[in-house]
């Protein structure tokens, strides 16, 4: 019953479609990181517009947007299920526009939260749709490779959005507002890619409705009965543990993200262009340690809980260098390590990890409250960041919480998996 529905679904889809699907999301992630990535580079651009602000007011900006950003995952995840990728993906994206252009048409610091939690929102219908298509079209041998492209898309929305940001508005000396319309104009374009180059999966459900509808009721009956079995699983020791360090990871990572360029700026001495361009060195070398670890773990006896352990270390002994390193050159080399070896890294492998662990009835499931948690911690971080250098005068006590963060949340994962070689002994514990 299986192979037959495989056989008709690939003769709807064009050859190769899981290639458009890979492109598709990663662009995806690289319009998105740069509206993610543009503004902070330029917080005090925005106060001369808006009037002066406290750190928290300022922090808050990216806080308002991921809190709209992670309210919106499971119940987008649950209309992905319900409509398909392709009904929410378009109407979120829209909102999406709107927001951003609510925050370059804003006149005052409320507009501009208004406007960044419209932003989330819409982001909020991208990762369901995004990993739930990733899945179905993505060959079984290049599933690793296939998410660590896609998610690559983020280090490139990232240096484009720093350094982009910076040059427009530092150094052009253009008004912080020329961003956001670049990055109105952007998502609208990827909208009209959304709808001619994505196909509707309803279409082929009502193609081979007359052929499927006697066997629907057995394949409705056994999901029924994996359900009820696996009832509260998306909750075991092994899976928390990875929802915690995914938490923590996220932590440290958007923590970077948001405070990085203006810590450069107000107690580095840091100006201009390279504000945009040391920060950007996260994303550098992204990509390339994405796709090689993500390779690495796909091979035949790998140990990923080994990989991502040494590589949440490894994140952890970065951030708390970055507070010591004495000049520019040192700064970038820490951050071009970070790069390989930090949240880029190890998400398709941890993503890979839990899809091994989930319930075969509740993938999604596991997948939607693993990024809840992961974005949760981008709620918490730029904002009590901020609190935090109103209260200290100095960043580096965030940085050294963020460091602090990642090490208790590769303990727990650790103790938490430290018994499962493999995605299958997970399941079975």
């Amino acid at each position: 019953m299986i192979r037959m529905t495989e056989t008709k679904q690939k003769s709807i889809y064009p050859p190769d479609y899981w290639k458009r699907i890979v492109f598709t999301f990663f662009l995806g992630w690289v319009v998105i990181w740069i509206y993610r990535a543009m503004l902070s580079p330029v917080y005090g651009e925005i106060q001369q517009t808006i009037g002066p602000q406290s750190n928290t007011a300022m922090g808050t900006i990216a806080s308002m947007y991921f809190f709209g950003y992670t309210a919106l995952q499971i119940p987008s995840g649950i209309l992905v299920d319900k409509l398909g990728q392709k009904k929410v993906l378009i109407p979120g994206f829209i909102v999406f526009a709107l927001g951003v252009a609510s925050v370059g048409f804003a006149s005052n610091l409320t507009m501009i939260y208004v406007g960044s939690v419209l932003s989330g929102i819409g982001c909020g219908s991208y990762y369901g749709a995004a990993f739930s298509m990733t899945t179905e079209h993505v060959p079984e041998d290049k599933k690793g490779v296939g998410t660590a492209i896609v998610n690559s898309g983020s280090a490139v929305g990232m240096i484009l959005g720093m350094t982009g940001s910076s040059f427009v508005v530092k150094t052009l000396g253009m008004p912080w507002q020329v961003m956001t319309a670049i990055s109105a104009v952007l998502i609208v374009i990827l909208i009209v890619w959304f709808a001619v180059m994505l196909i509707n999966p309803e279409k082929e459900k009502a193609a081979h409705a007359v052929e499927t509808e006697e066997e629907e009721p057995v394949e409705t009956y056994e999901a029924a009965e994996e359900a009820v079995e696996s009832k509260g699983s998306v909750f075991r020791p092994a899976l928390v543990s990875a929802y915690v360090l995914y938490f923590t990871t996220c932590y440290a990572y958007y923590l970077i993200v948001t405070w990085l360029p203006d810590f450069l700026a107000s107690e580095r001495g840091i100006e201009g262009t390279m504000i945009g361009f040391i920060t950007s060195m996260i994303a550098v070398t992204a990509i390339p340690g994405a796709l090689y670890f993500s390779r690495k773990s796909d091979k035949p006896g790998t140990s990923k809980t080994k990989i991502i352990v040494l590589l949440s270390l490894a994140a952890f002994v970065l951030v708390a260098l970055s507070m010591f390193a004495p000049g520019e050159i040192s700064l970038s080399i820490i951050l071009l390590l970070y790069g390989f070896l930090g949240k880029m890294a190890v998400d398709p492998v941890l993503i890979s990890h839990l899809s091994d662990m989930a319930d075969d009835g509740k993938v999604a499931s596991t997948l939607g409250i693993f990024n809840f948690f992961g974005m949760a911690s981008s709620v918490v971080a730029p904002v009590l960041t901020g609190l935090i250098i109103d209260t200290t005068g100095s960043g580096e006590w965030g940085f050294y919480i963020g460091a602090f963060f990642l090490i208790v949340g590769t303990v727990v994962f650790y103790l938490g998996n430290r018994n499962t070689g493999t995605g299958q002994l997970a399941k079975e514990s």
